[in-house]
């Protein structure tokens, strides 16, 4: 697609759905971060996370949304923070947070954790160790000011909040990194074809409720005709290669490509590379991504990352018969019987995200490198 044609798209949406409200509040948080971590010459990740709904009514009661809790996005903003990073956190309101995601992503409640000792809270003993080592990285991230945590909920929020801190991160150049991992929605509702009030379940009164409304060129996308809801979407614009040529033109960006065909996964990411050139493609398959993954780059080609077989974390949706398969090598004693192993007494889990971040930081060096020798030339 011709830069004109995207920048005509952008312009397009941008004008006729409307900011959130904590736009102004979310930019200038970012400049005093991102100006900040800049004076010390420090790295900054934009980390995005959590799934992004589809409104369907202006005054929203009913929305479309995914499965995505923000699991990837929360661990890895940790791990970036050890690696040194200054990281923001833009987030789906709600979702999985940096260090509390220990506690919250639970079937247990957090107060599990705790008791009651001569009139005060006091976290359990077993649980007091993991508690301490989590609690003093989140307070050293807070201390020095290397964690802002922003939030969004639809998509069109989202994509204002991208679009604009991205261009607060510009002046970073390479030493600016956006780490895509949300779930963003693929369709949408524009805001002229979306009606104000709660839709109808009985014809009856959505007619009536259609008729108070707006008068469009296309009947509201989300509509009842008979006994069925009909809801007619349109497709959320290629903002990806904007990101590349517009916004943030020096960055460093990493998106997944989430698929759950193994044999078109690194098929998949290869052409998402291609298409936006991103500097790096995740591709993870929905029943294997907390054990395996893929980088696919213009740098190092094709390339796995896994948890080895006795250090992987439990997955309730997880099939571990299917590690390996994506890439044409199953493992040595997959079956879709066998139990999933799990980490002997003494060898701690390992989530898959503290294998992905250090290979990340070490792409970034070397793509700084290369920036700074381009520069040199200029």
């Amino acid at each position: 697609m011709e830069r004109s044609t995207l920048e005509a798209d952008e312009s397009h949406y941008f004008t006729y759905n409307p900011p959130p409200k904590d736009l102004q509040t979310n930019i200038t948080l970012a400049r005093e971060f991102v100006g900040r971590h800049a004076e010390e010459g420090r790295r900054v990740v934009l980390v995005t996370s959590g799934g992004t709904t589809v409104p369907l009514e202006s005054q929203t009661v009913r929305y479309i949304d995914n499965f995505s809790a923000g699991t990837r996005g929360a661990t890895s903003a940790e791990y970036f923070l050890q690696a040194g990073y200054a990281v923001i956190f833009l987030h789906r309101q709600f979702s999985l947070l940096p260090y509390s995601r220990h506690y919250s992503h639970n079937t247990r409640s957090f107060l599990d954790f705790m008791k009651e000792e001569d009139g005060r809270v006091v976290v359990d003993q077993q649980h007091q160790e993991e508690m301490l080592r989590v609690l003093r990285q989140y307070t050293e991230a807070k201390r020095d000011n290397k964690l802002l945590i922003l939030s969004f909920v639809t998509i069109t929020e989202y994509l204002w909040d991208l679009r604009e801190v991205a261009k607060v991160m510009r002046p970073l150049g390479s030493r600016a990194m956006f780490y895509l991992a949300a779930a963003v929605s693929d369709f949408f509702v524009p805001q002229d074809r979306m009606v104000e009030h709660k839709i109808q379940s009985s014809e009856e009164f959505s007619k009536v409720n259609a008729a108070s409304g707006k008068k469009d060129a296309k009947p509201p996308a989300a509509r009842t005709e008979g006994r069925s809801l009909i809801i007619d979407l349109e497709p959320v614009p290629k903002f990806l290669k904007q990101l590349v040529d517009g916004w943030a033109p020096e960055s460093i960006i990493v998106s997944f490509k989430l698929e759950t065909d193994p044999s078109i996964l690194v098929k998949k990411a290869e052409y998402s590379l291609n298409k936006y050139q991103h500097h790096l493609v995740i591709g993870n398959l929905l029943s294997t991504r907390k054990w395996e993954v893929v980088f696919v780059s213009a740098l190092e080609g094709e390339k796995w990352i896994r948890v080895p077989r006795t250090r992987r974390t439990k997955s309730f949706s997880g099939v571990e018969s299917m590690v390996g398969v994506a890439s044409g090598k199953a493992e040595e004693g997959n079956s879709a019987t066998s139990p999933q192993q799990t980490a002997p007494q003494g060898e701690p889990a390992v989530e898959i995200e503290s294998l992905i971040i250090p290979e990340i930081e070490s792409m970034h060096t070397k793509l700084i490198a290369e920036a700074d020798q381009q520069h040199a030339k200029s």
